[in-house]
């Protein structure tokens, strides 16, 4: 948020600070499920590694475009 403020070229919309929350928190919610779970450790980190691989993916298209979806950044 300070970084919108002071910093130039730096211009996140209010709407995409709700969708980084909701992406962060959303995250954070899926993992703690999984931990709290009663699975088996492997099993526990093969989905938390799914979980961030997702969010990562969704971050970088969101970001620059990379898969050329609709809803890209770019």
């Amino acid at each position: 948020f300070f970084a919108n403020l002071f910093a130039e070229g730096w211009n996140w919309s209010p709407a995409g600070f709700i969708i980084a929350g909701t992406l962060l928190f959303g995250t954070a919610f899926f993992i703690d499920l999984v931990i709290r779970s009663k699975k088996a450790l492997t099993y526990k980190l093969m989905i938390c590694f799914a979980i961030l691989l997702v969010l990562a993916l969704v971050w970088i298209e969101l970001a620059v475009g990379l898969f050329e979806t609709p809803f890209a950044g770019s």
